[in-house]
């Protein structure tokens, strides 16, 4: 979809665009007082394309907002997390069932190169930029209509809360990581979509028992 732009020239598009990128970054920690008129000075933009740009990060399920009080960075519980994690270990092994066929080899070959690249990084902001472009590019084949989109919400979704679990990893954690990355992409390079979806069910049920030991991320 796209958005108009407004007298200054700014787009609510343009402005979602840079604060989405702030966001998934981790400049603005969950439940954070997002002020339009903060947001309109810092991004040279009115108020008209600041309103847009949190209703379309509402949509992307990266802020609430709640009628005549304002917008928030989306927080989560630990229940809620979990929860979100649970309907992840469901739909997005079926989309990657949908995508296995479709990818071409060049795409195949970015998703290695992708996990060498994290296996051999340790700073998390870069490891997370990294991760995110694996999976959603192992999904890139699918062509869904709401599938897709709903993964790439609750990615959004959860970012935060990924960023905590990868700073509480030890070493031997990093390598089961790097080695299930391994694996899956051995599952689609073979066009294998049972086995590319097991392991993924695992590495993403993985994440979500090691947040659940550390309620102290939500607080």
């Amino acid at each position: 979809m796209t958005h108009p732009p407004v007298r200054d020239g700014v787009t609510g598009a343009r402005v979602a665009d840079e604060l989405r990128r702030a966001i998934l970054h981790g400049a603005y920690p969950p439940g954070t007082r997002l002020r339009q008129e903060e947001l309109a000075a810092q991004y040279g933009a009115s108020r008209v394309p600041v309103r847009e740009a949190l209703r379309i990060l509402e949509s992307d399920g990266l802020v609430t907002t709640v009628a005549n009080a304002g917008a928030w960075i989306a927080r989560l519980s630990l229940d809620e997390c979990i929860e979100l994690y649970q309907v992840r270990e469901r739909i997005e092994p079926l989309l990657l069932r949908y995508s296995l066929p479709q990818l071409d080899h060049t795409q195949v070959d970015r998703l290695a190169e992708l996990s060498e690249q994290m296996r051999r990084i340790d700073d998390v902001e870069k490891f997370l930029e990294l991760d995110r472009e694996f999976h959603l590019g192992s999904y890139a084949g699918a062509g869904t209509t709401f599938l897709g989109p709903t993964v790439e919400r609750l990615w959004n979704t959860t970012q935060h809360y990924r960023r905590a679990f990868t700073r509480l990893l030890d070493a031997e954690s990093h390598r089961i990581l790097h080695d299930e990355h391994h694996m899956l992409v051995a599952a689609i390079r073979e066009r294998d979509s049972s086995e590319a979806e097991r392991v993924l069910l695992g590495h993403i049920r993985r994440t979500r028992r090691q947040l659940a030991r550390h309620p102290e991320v939500f607080e």
